[in-house]
């Protein structure tokens, strides 16, 4: 018997070319797509057009891994719909500004766990975080589970999917934002950055952290004090940590 999680899973599955290009027309929000290599016919160039178009990330792979996510014919083309509108931060940003407040924005660097997402989504929700931006790549799927461990942030808080983290970065910084990636590659701690004023804060996969040309854009690095014999924290706790002393820095001021 399939769980709830299954048959969600499965209502936001779309495949086969002509029911994907019929959805992005409709204006639905796609996911992932996933396309196979080697494709061709007037309907795969339709859609390849439709996707150039439309600035839609999709993803080539093997016909196996279709054949994993459905077992029906797929036509070499499968996808998600999201559960989510995405937002872009040029249009976000400015509605902030208007409204008086100093951003407190959060970049997550390839974050691809799901319940970390939905975790560190949650957090910032409590938190007061105005945006939360990731990559069109490299991103955790925000589907039925990540909502479910977000309890429901990611209704709450916009999203901001966007091609280029690196072009983003330097429009915040334009902006007068700046940008504080948490990485144990620097002596500052956390609590020696003034959060008070617009701050983006860049948090990094777990894997390998934050990208060195994000490292080198930021304007200041901060690092979270590890005493124990573990060389690092789980990603969604360091979120909750710095975002909160980001919280205490405001309330206080």
């Amino acid at each position: 018997m399939k769980t709830k999680q299954q048959q969600k899973e499965e209502e936001s599955l779309i495949f086969g070319l002509r029911a994907i290009i019929e959805t992005i027309k409709a204006g639905k929000e796609v996911d992932k797509l996933f396309v196979q290599s080697g494709l061709k016919s007037e309907l795969y160039s339709e859609l390849m057009s439709l996707l150039k178009e439309k600035n839609i990330a999709f993803q080539y792979v093997p016909i196996e891994k279709l054949n994993r996510l459905t077992s029906k014919n797929h036509q070499g083309v499968v996808g998600y719909i999201s559960s989510i509108t995405y937002h872009k931060i040029k249009n976000i940003l400015p509605e902030i500004i208007e409204k008086g407040k100093a951003p407190l924005l959060l970049i997550l660097d390839r974050i691809t766990d799901v319940r970390n997402f939905g975790a560190i989504v949650r957090t910032a929700e409590c938190s007061g975080v105005d945006a939360i931006i990731i990559p069109s790549y490299g991103a955790a799927q925000i589907n039925a589970d990540a909502i479910k461990t977000s309890a429901g942030a990611l209704l709450k808080v916009p999203v901001c999917r966007e091609e280029n983290l690196k072009s983003v970065i330097d429009f915040l910084k334009e902006c007068g934002v700046q940008i504080v990636a948490c990485t144990e590659k620097t002596t500052d701690y956390y609590f020696q950055i003034d959060f008070t004023v617009p701050t983006a804060i860049i948090m990094g996969s777990e894997e390998d952290g934050i990208l060195n040309e994000y490292l080198q854009k930021s304007d200041a690095k901060a690092k979270i004090p590890l005493l124990g014999g573990i060389a690092s924290l789980n990603v969604s706790v360091a979120t909750g940590i710095i975002l909160y002393e980001a919280v205490s820095q405001r309330l206080v001021n």
